[in-house]
């Protein structure tokens, strides 16, 4: 899984990144999410590996930013830093804005391993402990399926999903399964160029 995300999410954004010459990318992490994200700025600034050192980070004061780049550095800018996953439903639902269907509880066959619901498919190897299910489960966060897990929820319309959210007191990020390979990884992975 690990080994699948460097390749696929930190190696391929790099390299589309570096050939394309683009200096600054669009993300939608939240401070709320996972404590190293807690760390990050508006306007986050990557060495020219696409590396990301949390002291280096420039002061943000209100809503004065500095988005100048030296020669090699790109950035990543997250607008939606200060929204909670609360303030995003409560935007969706205000806004009637569509969202994918996985976000909200149906009736999935999967495997639960350790707590967390994962669909089947052929991308995803069930572990030895897992235990095939049927139950109402939806997605939180989405991302490739052998590391996103679902949740048991029977959150099927938005204003459900907001009550249920009212509630939960776990990070939408920790059904992710590379948040949770060794302490302090999503930092790790974000020194060596994760998103």
């Amino acid at each position: 899984t690990a080994a699948g995300c460097e390749a696929l999410k930190t190696r391929g954004l790099i390299e589309g990144l570096q050939h394309y010459g683009i200096d600054a990318a669009l993300g939608g992490a939240r401070r709320e999410e996972e404590k190293s994200r807690a760390k990050e700025r508006f306007f986050s600034v990557r060495s020219p590996q696409g590396g990301w050192d949390p002291r280096k980070q420039r002061l943000e004061i209100g809503i004065a930013f500095n988005s100048r780049l030296t020669k090699g550095d790109s950035m990543r800018v997250f607008p939606l830093s200060n929204w909670t996953e609360l303030d995003i439903w409560r935007y969706i639902k205000r806004e009637k804005i569509e969202v994918s269907p996985l976000y909200f509880s149906t009736h999935r066959k999967g495997m639960e391993s350790d707590g967390m619901f994962f669909e089947i498919h052929p991308s995803v190897e069930p572990s030895h402990s897992a235990v095939l299910v049927q139950q109402e489960v939806r997605y939180r966060t989405l991302g490739c399926m052998p590391c996103t897990g679902g949740i048991c929820s029977s959150a099927d319309t938005i204003e459900k999903v907001i009550g249920e959210l009212e509630s939960l007191k776990a990070s939408e990020r920790s059904t992710r399964l590379i948040d949770h390979d060794s302490e302090g990884s999503m930092e790790k992975k974000k020194r060596r160029g994760y998103f």
